[in-house]
């Protein structure tokens, strides 16, 4: 699996992206977060307020239980203004 983080979410974390193999039951991006958070480091910290982090699967806008497998890329990032 693939993941991005983008703007501050790779400052707090230290990396732009990163490919992982998590367990099985790491099926959603929920489940995704709390795994990663589970890992110590600077995920924590980004992931502390998930309600001001949008999600996206396969390059699609996606819902936080929304479901994901081996092989997707999932990406992280902050929501975006215009103006």
């Amino acid at each position: 699996m693939k993941v991005l983080y983008f703007a501050w979410l790779r400052q707090r974390i230290g990396i732009g992206e990163e490919r992982i193999e998590p367990p099985a039951e790491v099926n959603s991006p929920r489940a995704l977060v709390a795994w990663l958070v589970a890992r110590g480091g600077g995920y924590e910290q980004a992931f502390a307020d998930i309600g001001a982090i949008k999600v996206a699967i396969n390059q699609e806008f996606a819902d936080y239980d929304a479901f994901i497998k081996p092989g997707d890329e999932v990406a992280f990032f902050p929501p975006v203004t215009g103006g």
